[in-house]
Parts: structure tokens; sequence; C-alpha cells
């Protein structure tokens, strides 16, 4: 118990410190206790950061939840997809793509970056929205929960059936089957939003064009100018703070959601 109360600490004392540091004015945030407050201040600083450079800050928080929101969207759909083939068709080379799958889960997202960047300046998709959303639509790991959820949930009898009843394989698919997939299906698209919104290395490598960052980068740009725009030091952490309530109110929402499909997805 004592263990669990020091971890939760570990984890909610920075999320403490960043909402203080959020509702105090920039000369309160070195000449005052870091984690108590001062004047509270929550609500002209947003409006600040709204306001400045005519609103860019809601602009890049917008591209994060069009990268993450429909990247995600797409890429369980896509995942579900091919973890569904996997599981329940019988084709040459099915185990050897699974296993191609599984190493791409080991793969960090990281030293995937500059290799990207070098095929998308062959086709000349660097700086575009292209260039981020793209490479998000893939997930191995989604592929790899879909595949075994599928294995374990949807009954071969169920599909025999609905075939005997005039469905087709698409029709069965997304009539029959993805209602069963469904904890799975909305644990990837969890997973993959989290890690789309959090993205920074492929973004900071492929954009150059302010108006197409996601708000990592963004606040990294701000932040790496604090020491000529003073500032800028009360926006970074004001939108730091504003940038993981989406986060926030996704886990809250399919909380319910994710438990049972990672739990049935760990014993099936």
């Amino acid at each position: 118990m004592t263990v669990m109360l020091v971890f939760t600490l570990y984890f909610l004392v920075p999320i403490w410190w960043l909402f203080v540091a959020g509702t105090k004015s920039s000369s309160q945030f070195t000449s005052t206790n870091p984690l108590w407050f001062a004047d509270i201040n929550l609500i002209q600083n947003i409006t600040n950061l709204v306001a400045y450079r005519d609103g860019v800050f809601l602009t890049w928080m917008l591209n994060s939840a069009l990268y993450a929101g429909a990247g995600a969207l797409l890429a369980t759909l896509f995942a579900g997809m091919t973890g569904y083939a996997l599981a329940k068709y019988r084709f040459p080379g099915r185990e050897l793509l699974f296993n191609i799958v599984l190493g791409g889960v080991l793969v960090p997202a990281t030293a995937l970056a500059l290799p990207l960047f070098l095929i998308f300046s062959q086709v000349s998709l660097t700086n575009t929205f292209w260039a981020v959303f793209l490479p998000s639509l893939v997930s191995p790991f989604g592929v790899y929960l879909t595949r075994i959820f599928a294995a374990a949930s949807v009954p071969d009898e169920l599909i025999e059936a609905a075939r005997l009843d005039g469905a087709g394989e698409v029709r069965t698919f997304f009539t029959v089957s993805v209602r069963l997939m469904f904890p799975a299906l909305v644990t990837v698209f969890l997973f993959q939003f989290v890690a789309i919104w959090n993205n920074f290395f492929l973004p900071l490598i492929m954009l150059r064009d302010e108006t197409l960052f996601p708000v990592t980068l963004g606040l990294y740009a701000w932040n790496s100018q604090v020491n000529q725009i003073p500032e800028l030091r009360g926006y970074v952490l004001i939108g730091a703070l504003l940038s993981i309530i989406p986060l926030i109110i996704l886990f809250l929402l399919l909380q319910r959601f994710w438990r049972s499909g990672l739990g049935a997805g760990s014993v099936k």
C-alpha cells in the first residue's frame, strides 16, 4: 500500500505542479512556493495564451486533434481488419506475416523517423500534413491485440452462420465481428490516440511550417525561445496544462472499455 502511495504521488506531483504553475502570473513563477497557489490568474493566463500571435496555440491544438483523432480512428480500423483476417482466415504465409507484425512492435517509433523522412522527401511530402498523418495509421500493437482478441471472441460458428444467411465477408466483419471485438478496438484507439498526441520526434524532423505543428512541437518551439522572450515561459506552462486535458477526458470516457479490452487480451 505504501509503495502504491509513493508511486501515485510520483506520477501526480508533476501534474499538480503544472496546474499550480498555470494559475500564477509570470512574476510569481520563481518567487512563490512551486507546489502551492499564489494569486489565481488561471483565466487570465488562458486568455493571454489564446490571444498570443492570433491564436496560434489553438491552431496547434486543432492540428493535434486532427492528427490524433483521424489517425487513431483509421489505425484502429486497419489494425482491426488485419488482426481479424490473421485470426479467422487461413492463407499461406499467415504466421510469417504475424511474426513480422510482432517484430514491428519491438521497433521504437523514433528509430523509424529518419528512414520515413528520407522516403517522404523522395516524394516531396515533407513539411505537409501527410508527413505526420500517414505514419500514424500503422499500429503493430493494434494488429497483435485484435488478432488474439478476435481468435478468442469471435466464434467460427457465428461467422459460418452469417455466411449461410447470405452476408458477405465485409458485412460479416462490420455487423457481427466488430461488435464482439469492440473492447479491443477501443483499447487500440486509445493507445494510438495517446501515442500520436504525444508524438514529438517525427513532427520535429518532418515539419517546418508552424501552422502544421502539433501542440507538442509548438510548445517546444516556444520553450526554445524563452531566453529571448521570457513571457513565453508562462505560455508554455499553461499550454502544457491545456494540452493534457483531452487525454484525461478520453481516458475517463473510455476507461470501462479499455480496462476490459486489456484484461481480456491478456488472458486470451
